[in-house]
């Protein structure tokens, strides 16, 4: 039987870069003592006012077809909230999603087609591979070097632009390394796609995980309003990934021609989620707040334990809720690395499924309690004691 192109390109991008994560959950079923530091799912649940307001509005009725671009209520809430960053964004800026995943893959369909070059950070989030083959556009590697502590640099970036480039996908704070660009590296990152003419789409979801310091992004810069889309999400700002509630904000011009696309792929998401993350987005909630000050007690506690070991170099994250480790001085590779410590009983994501330049790392979550994160470095530093 005949199958779209789309199946072939895809084909290679989904679920054997969790295969750890998937074999995790196996032997946890199995009964095995496990510590999972494999997905981001915050440990922290949900405001509970966000459960009131989703069951008050079914109760109310809010259950039938929702409008195309989003509903009015969420999309006046994210309007308000990206007018703070740049003035004169409206709600003809805005449209929402189920998630942060669903507008990354409309808008690069959008934005891409066969041939075209998307310019992205590697190491990468390990769904960006997909989103970016979709359209038949292929991925170009922008290196994120330790040396630079992970963050991107215009010099990089610029020597990887060909006549084929036409977006950057730019994540910051960074998954899987945590790394956050600043405002004076952003700003020359949005000169170089000013000049090559390069789309810029900001994955955000983790704005307000950074731990210390302010958060930057290129959509606050005037001069590159017309070129940047950002996209984001309650799951990790509010801890409710399941929720599926995202957007993305961008020209009026490019909100305007996505609209069909997503009116045909899923025509809004649902009115009780949507008017759950508008009140999520006006109200003061201190989930964040509580994530970052964990997060970044655990990364340090895992720096702090891991880094006396012999083979292993941590990188601190400045955002976030991961760490990565270098453990190419075990004379391991992070697959290798990865798999092995699985049978000592700590789950980590190999650095392979991250991109080209992953394969010396490893990913693990700051998703688990404190007594865990003490536990899983004492399990580490056994299993590093046996290479």
């Amino acid at each position: 039987m005949h199958y779209a192109a789309i199946t072939d390109r895809l084909a290679h991008t989904g679920g054997a870069k969790w295969a750890i994560h998937q074999r995790c959950r196996e032997m946890k079923a199995a009964g095995a003592d496990i510590i999972e530091l494999t997905i981001g799912e915050p440990d922290l649940p949900p405001d509970p006012r966000l459960f009131e307001i989703c069951h008050q509005s079914m109760l109310a009725g809010r259950t039938g077809y929702s409008s195309g671009r989003g509903e009015p209520a969420l999309l006046e809430a994210i309007a308000a909230r990206y007018a703070k960053r740049r003035a004169g964004v409206d709600t003809n800026n805005v449209l929402c999603f189920p998630g942060t995943q669903t507008a990354l893959f409309a808008t690069m369909m959008a934005l891409t087609g066969p041939g075209d070059g998307v310019l992205v950070g590697d190491p990468f989030y390990a769904t960006y591979e997909g989103v970016i083959v979709a359209s038949g556009a292929h991925r170009q590697s922008v290196p994120l070097r330790p040396e630079h502590g992970f963050r991107m640099t215009a010099e990089d970036l610029e020597a990887s632009i060909t006549p084929h480039s036409r977006v950057l996908l730019l994540n910051s704070p960074h998954n899987p390394t945590g790394a956050v660009l600043e405002a004076g590296e952003l700003a020359k990152i949005g000169a170089v796609c000013k000049k090559h003419d390069l789309w810029i789409v900001a994955d955000e979801v983790y704005e307000e995980l950074v731990f210390d310091g302010d958060f930057a992004s290129p959509f606050d810069n005037p001069d590159l309003a017309e070129r940047v889309i950002a996209v984001s999400s309650i799951s990790k700002s509010h801890a409710a990934p399941g929720f599926r509630s995202g957007w993305a904000v961008g020209p009026h011009e490019f909100c305007e021609k996505l609209l069909p696309f997503s009116e045909t792929m899923l025509f809004g998401n649902q009115p009780f989620i949507a008017d759950m993350t508008a009140f999520a987005l006006t109200s003061d909630m201190q989930t964040s707040a509580l994530m970052r000050e964990s997060y970044k007690r655990r990364s340090g506690v895992f720096a702090d334990r891991l880094e006396k070991l012999d083979g292993i170099v941590p990188f601190r994250p400045q955002a976030g809720m991961f760490i990565v480790l270098d453990v190419s001085g075990t004379g391991l590779d992070g697959e290798t690395f990865a798999w092995r410590l699985l049978e000592a009983g700590v789950a980590v994501m190999p650095g392979s499924s991250f991109g080209d330049s992953g394969g010396k790392l490893v990913r693990l979550s700051l998703t688990v309690p404190d007594e865990a994160v003490e536990e899983a470095c004492r399990r580490i530093a056994r299993f590093v004691g046996t290479i």
